[in-house]
């Protein structure tokens, strides 16, 4: 995997150079919870994946990790990633891989309908809430697996002496991402049809189901909320281009709308940002849509109410630094988090900067202001890194941002781009943000995979 020239992230900071304007086009990258999810589905076969578009990310890097931990040969070209799983061996994964990576969890649908049996450590990631991996494990079991949890480690085996997974009717509770993807795996291996009702249907979803039709599965009407998947014997190897990421676009299209700037983001594919590109609109940003690419021009900012939703309602990913743009915005905004119970973590920097936000559970209500002042910031998960990056954008004076190692997991050369984009930002490597966050020692490594991400 690609060796990112970065000491270790947390010596590092980004200082931002407060009031700029962004101008320019943003080439968006390939979409990371779709690239860490087609990586676990290259287990599914013994033949060669080839996966183009994939985001340089310290998750992908991770993931990496995992395949070649169970003997998966990687090779990595630019933003290719060939995958050849011939030499795969089933055993347990390590603690240390999979802590700080909930995608790593996505690998036991794939090991057990192709070994029937596998091992993975509960998973780590985000510190934004609960996230059960409950419904993963309920339909498992209606798959025909035995599944025990001994000292945080998922043992699941396919019941009796049977050598397949069996189709069944699976209804989730809530539709869950990971789970309709870990089952969506799991299924399309097994024997018979199985149907997933109440799925997600987020478009990476949608993409995992474009990858494994192209490797010989049939699964039908990903994207709506039954899905149909007929398991067949084997799945062969193939070229897939990871779709683009509508989060990352989003977010560059928010700090467009919160500094009144025109920019360009493309490659993406309009109808995933629709819940997002509708609200700019309302908050009175200008949005033209011209085949692969959405161009927005901010004029004003009026205060809009938000509520996050599985797909296609607003993503929970947008929701901080959707948040970071309703903070100087005229009049008043309420913001509902519906899918996380931690996803407000930066609400607190927010006021600090000067906003007027009041926090009831899960609710920010949001009185606009004037303008919010820069100030030493400290990211606490990836996506409110982001919105803390905006309102440093936005702000008065100078900010200085402590938490790269959230930040670098899912947005590739973030600081970078926003450079092309005008802003003033650089990263700073110093050794004096070790004393002052609490770290200790020296930077050890120039290798990410050292690295834990919280």
């Amino acid at each position: 995997m690609r060796k990112q020239k970065k000491s270790y992230l947390k010596s590092q900071n980004l200082k931002i150079f407060g009031q700029g304007k962004l101008n320019g086009i943003v080439q968006i990258s390939g979409a990371k919870n779709s690239a860490l999810v087609l990586l676990a589905a290259s287990l599914l076969t013994n033949e060669k994946i080839i996966l183009e578009n994939v985001p340089f990310l310290t998750d992908i890097e991770k993931m990496g990790n995992i395949l070649k931990n169970l003997g998966v040969d990687l090779v990595d070209k630019n933003s290719q990633l060939e995958i050849n799983p011939t030499n795969i061996s089933i055993k347990e994964l390590p603690y240390e891989l999979v802590n700080g990576l909930r995608a790593s969890f996505f690998c036991i649908g794939a090991l057990l309908t192709k070994f029937g049996e596998a091992q993975v450590p509960l998973p780590g990631g985000c510190n934004i809430g609960s996230r059960p991996i409950e419904e993963h494990i309920n339909g498992l079991i209606a798959l025909g697996a035995d599944i025990f949890i001994e000292e945080g480690i998922v043992k699941a085996k396919i019941r009796g002496n049977k050598n397949k997974l069996h189709g069944t009717h699976i209804k989730l509770n809530c539709p869950s991402v990971g789970a309709t993807e870990t089952l969506i795996m799991a299924a399309s291996l097994a024997e018979g049809r199985t149907t997933i009702k109440n799925a997600a249907r987020e478009p990476e979803v949608q993409d995992l189901c474009q990858m494994l039709n192209k490797m010989g599965a049939k699964i039908y009407d990903s994207g709506k909320e039954t899905i149909i998947i007929d398991g067949v014997n084997k799945l062969s190897g193939c070229t897939h281009k990871v779709i683009p990421d509508r989060i990352e676009a989003g977010t560059f299209l928010i700090a467009a709308a919160a500094t009144s700037s025109s920019i360009t983001v493309s490659p993406v594919i309009p109808h995933h940002l629709e819940a997002v590109t509708n609200k700019l609109q309302e908050s009175g940003s200008k949005i033209t849509i011209k085949g692969n690419s959405i161009s927005i021009k901010g004029i004003e900012i009026k205060g809009v109410d938000i509520e996050t939703a599985p797909f296609p309602g607003f993503p929970t990913d947008l929701q901080a630094p959707f948040t970071a743009l309703m903070t100087i915005a005229n009049g008043e905004s309420k913001i509902t988090e519906t899918i996380f119970e931690n996803r407000m973590n930066h609400i607190h920097l927010l006021n600090r900067m000067g906003a007027r936000i009041s926090l009831n559970k899960n609710v920010a209500h949001i009185k606009g202001v004037k303008k919010i002042s820069g100030m030493n910031l400290v990211g606490s998960d990836l996506r409110s890194s982001a919105a803390l990056i905006i309102a440093g954008i936005i702000a008065k004076g100078r900010s200085k941002f402590y938490g790269l190692e959230h930040l670098d997991r899912g947005y590739e050369n973030f600081e970078l781009k926003l450079k092309n984009l005008g802003i003033k930002i650089i990263r700073e490597i110093n050794k004096s943000t070790f004393e002052k966050n609490g770290y200790k020692g020296k930077p050890k490594s120039e290798d990410l995979s050292k690295l834990k991400a919280a």
